[in-house]
Parts: structure tokens; C-alpha cells; sequence
């Protein structure tokens, strides 16, 4: 569903409607009356409200505007697990995209791809898309924040800049949508839990070697999806549980490329979405 636009010539027509009330006020009657004063007050109230709820509904392109590196996964369709990664990086917000190194073959998840709830709104939706929801074994389409990297090692590799999280063997990622820490990495305590379903992100065989969140469904709506990385990939092929899986080695070289300053993102979408979002938001070609 779109956002609604905000209007700024309505919203400036009704900001002079105020001035000319109060103007025509004052030059009548030179004084306001008490009850002139609420009447105002009440409009004005009601045009701020009215500004600042277009606002707040319209998407904010200021993620993608503040970005200078992307990470670009395409699939050719939405059911499909094979899919490639691609670099992009810019000087700033004016210049052009710039492809980074060789395409990295991905799989994405067992049951391909879903909309899911990222930091920029993407244009185009049908109403036969699939959409993503927790255990559907979807990765989520759409435009993401990248989150900590993380991995077995109590310290990350050289180079790297990301903020970086060492798993221990209390690491868990929620997965329980009746959690109130759903969504969430944290470290398991000797005290009550109140989830009944996590990963234990130290026991995940070669998956969080090496890892970084793809930050899905931020606000942690219930049901929304949860848990959502990039990591390494067993060699087999298969769809993973809703991540985007990659041979060891590329992984390293494109976490080891990201940047906090630089503000990277993940774009995750099947090819035909992907280009036409690509036109309506001003992304690389493919």
C-alpha cells in the first residue's frame, strides 16, 4: 500500500487562509475577542495536525538519499532460490552508481521471495505478490538497513568495519512472535525466558561463520518476519529459511567492503520488480 503524499500547496493555501483570518481580524476589530482567539488557535491546531500527518505518512526516500553503498540481490522470479548479489557504490547523493567487483552467486529462501517491511518504500506492489510472514520460508523483498556483522570468532576479521558481534553459545535470535524480544539478538540468561522459539546462533553449523542482519521488519511487528541475515552457504544449492546464503569467501569480501559512514543497504528483489522500482527510485541498472 502506498503512503499518502504530502500536499504542500494545500497545505500552504490553508497556512495563508489562517494569516488572512487573523489579518482581517485585527484591522476590524483591532482586538480579538476571547472567543476569536480559540477559533484561531482551534484552526491553526488542526492545520499543523493536518501537515504533520501527511508527513508522517509519506515514504522517506532519505535512507537511499544518505546511501553510497548497495548490496543488490535479484532472483528471476519470486519463487525462485538461485539468485546473484551485485556491489554498487557512489561519491554522494548526485552522482551515478558504480558497480564493485564480480556478481556472487546467492540462494535465497526455500520458498523464494516476499514484501517485506524495509526503510524505503517501494512502488509497484500487486495485489498477487507474495508478502513475507514469519516461518513461510521467504526471503523479504525490498530495500533494507544493514545491521551488526557477527560471527564465531571473538574478534572480526581485519578490515572490517561494520560493528561486530561475537555469538556465544547463549546467542539466541527470537523467533517466538508472542516474544517481546521478537526479532531480537540477545544473550540467553539463567532467568525465565519468555519465548519458546529461537535460533541458537552458535550451533548453526557453517551458516554464522561469518553473518550481518538484514534489518526486516525493524519495529518487530508480530508475524512480520524475523531473524533475516546474510551468511554463509553449505555448497548445496537448497533454499535457505528465509536469509540470502553465499560461499565464505565472497561473504567476507562484501562485509569486509561495507562502511557505518557510507550507510549501506540491501536491495532484494525479483528482476522485473527490481527494474521497475529501479526507474520510480533512481537505482543502478541490471
Amino acid at each position: 500500500m502506498q503512503a499518502a503524499r504530502f500536499d504542500s500547496q494545500r497545505f500552504a493555501g490553508k497556512q495563508r487562509a489562517i494569516r488572512i483570518l487573523v489579518l482581517r481580524r485585527v484591522y476590524t476589530r483591532r482586538v480579538f475577542d476571547p472567543q476569536d482567539l480559540r477559533l484561531c488557535a482551534k484552526r491553526i491546531f488542526l492545520v499543523v495536525l493536518m501537515g504533520a500527518s501527511y508527513a508522517s505518512a509519506a515514504p522517506s526516500p532519505s535512507a537511499l538519499t544518505r546511501s553510497r553503498q548497495l548490496l543488490i540481490v535479484t532472483t528471476s522470479d519470486w519463487n525462485s532460490v538461485a539468485g546473484t548479489l551485485q556491489r554498487y557504490e557512489r561519491r554522494g547523493a548526485d552522482e551515478p552508481w558504480v558497480k564493485v567487483g564480480d556478481m556472487i552467486p546467492v540462494v535465497v529462501g526455500k520458498g523464494g521471495m516476499g514484501w517485506g517491511d524495509g526503510v524505503v518504500a517501494v512502488p509497484g506492489h500487486a495485489a498477487t505478490d507474495p508478502v513475507k510472514h514469519e516461518g513461510d520460508g521467504r526471503t523479504p523483498a525490498g530495500i533494507f538497513g544493514v545491521g551488526t556483522t557477527f560471527g564465531y570468532a571473538p574478534d572480526k576479521p581485519a578490515g572490517w568495519a561494520m560493528p561486530y558481534r561475537a555469538l556465544t553459545p547463549a546467542t539466541d535470535c527470537v523467533d517466538d512472535r508472542d516474544s517481546k524480544h521478537y526479532n531480537q539478538i540477545i544473550e540467553r540468561t539463567g532467568g525465565e525466558l519468555d519465548w519458546k522459539s529461537a535460533e541458537h546462533m552458535r550451533s548453526e553449523g557453517v551458516y554464522y561463520q561469518w553473518g550481518a542482519v538484514i534489518e526486516q521488519n525493524p519495529q518487530g511487528r508480530p508475524g512480520d518476519g524475523s531473524c533475516v541475515f546474510l551468511h554463509v552457504s553449505d555448497d548445496s544449492g537448497q533454499g535457505t529459511a528465509g536469509c540470502t546464503a553465499m560461499a565464505k569467501p565472497e561473504l567476507g569480501t562484501a562485509l569486509g567492503w561495507l562502511k557505518p559512514g557510507a550507510d549501506p543497504l540491501v536491495v532484494e528483489m525479483p528482476i522485473a520488480e527490481y527494474r521497475r522500482a529501479a526507474k520510480a527510485l533512481r537505482l543502478p541498472s541490471q
